[in-house]
């Protein structure tokens, strides 16, 4: 059997999701890391039990014994280094957010097409089986016609600088984590928002540190969602309809056994799914599009409209206005 060859563009603390499941895949191999530090590419090299150290990002993405590249550089980076990957013939799974301009992600589907390769987002929680059962349960009618898609994800960021606070680098609390309840929102409607209204607390740097916000969809169906970097650790979705709700309780980082809590017509039930170890579903959904022609759980054209919807989002923010999508 045939193993695609990774590669990791940067020593980020992200990366340490990917090595395990990589590491017990059949079809995957962790091969390489690089850092444009060749001191700090060998030190993490050795750390990780990583066979090789290449002392640039140029270096990994030229390199012809690598098939897949897994990029998780800052969010302003990500369209510039998985273009260049692209070019090279690699395949790549890019961090969320996949890039902060609709333009970007354009070129990368340009890019991506020309090359014959797969890129995909790295939205994780979208490979796992409790996403594909709570999906399954609305499109089964288990809450009737929908009306409502509520989450939240929010975290205090303890320390500065942090990354995440740098408008430079793509900062703020809409791109590092309502990303993932609005994508959700998407993924349950099964339709693009026609419209974005949000309000927003910004910090010392400028970027938002507090969102909340709402999109309409077509046929009545709203999202509500806030994030930010100010409170607690909380998660949750939850999806009203006409006869009933479903509640989830963790469900951007799902672990083995997370139940959902369904009502329908005021009885109570509550769902297990045995689930999975969170980010071997997307390392695996890699191999199956590239080795058995599978369509991406994320896809290009889902991921552009998760940012044309986060940048509606802020610009509705920034005017005190709604915005059209």
């Amino acid at each position: 059997m045939r193993k695609l060859r990774w590669g990791l563009l940067s020593t980020a603390r992200i990366n340490d999701a990917l090595i395990k499941p990589l590491r017990a895949s059949e079809r995957n191999e962790l091969t390489a890391v690089a850092s444009r530090d060749s001191k700090r590419a060998q030190a993490y090299a050795r750390e990780k039990s990583i066979a090789r150290a290449l002392d640039s990002y140029d270096a990994m993405i030229s390199d012809p014994d690598l098939d897949v590249i897994y990029n998780p550089l800052p969010n302003s980076m990500h369209a510039e280094w998985t273009i260049k990957a692209a070019k090279t013939g690699k395949h790549v799974l890019c961090e969320k957010p996949l890039a902060i301009t609709v333009e970007d992600v354009d070129a990368m589907a340009t890019a991506a097409k020309q090359a014959g390769v797969i890129v995909m987002e790295a939205f994780m929680y979208r490979c796992h089986p409790l996403t594909l059962e709570v999906k399954s349960l609305v499109e089964s009618g288990a809450v009737g016609k929908l009306h409502l898609v509520r989450g939240s994800f929010t975290f205090n960021i303890s320390s500065a600088p942090d990354v995440r606070l740098d408008p430079a680098l793509g900062g703020g609390s809409v791109w590092d984590v309502g990303c993932y309840p609005i994508s959700y929102s998407r993924l349950i409607v099964g339709a693009e928002p026609t419209e974005a209204f949000g309000w927003q607390m910004t910090g010392t740097s400028g970027v938002d540190e507090m969102f909340t916000g709402q999109l309409r969809f077509p046929g009545d169906v709203f999202a509500q969602f806030d994030c930010g970097f100010r409170s607690p650790y909380r998660t949750q979705i939850q999806i009203v309809g006409s006869d009933g709700s479903l509640y989830v309780p963790l469900p951007f980082q799902p672990k083995l056994n997370e139940r959902i809590l369904l009502t329908n017509h005021g009885k109570e039930r509550t769902i297990t799914v045995p689930g999975q170890e969170l980010y071997i579903g997307e390392v695996e959904n890699m191999a199956d599009a590239i080795l058995n022609g599978v369509a991406p759980r994320v896809s290009l054209a889902d991921s552009r409209g998760n940012v044309a919807a986060i940048q509606a989002l802020l610009r509705s923010a920034r005017e005190g206005k709604p915005i059209r999508i």
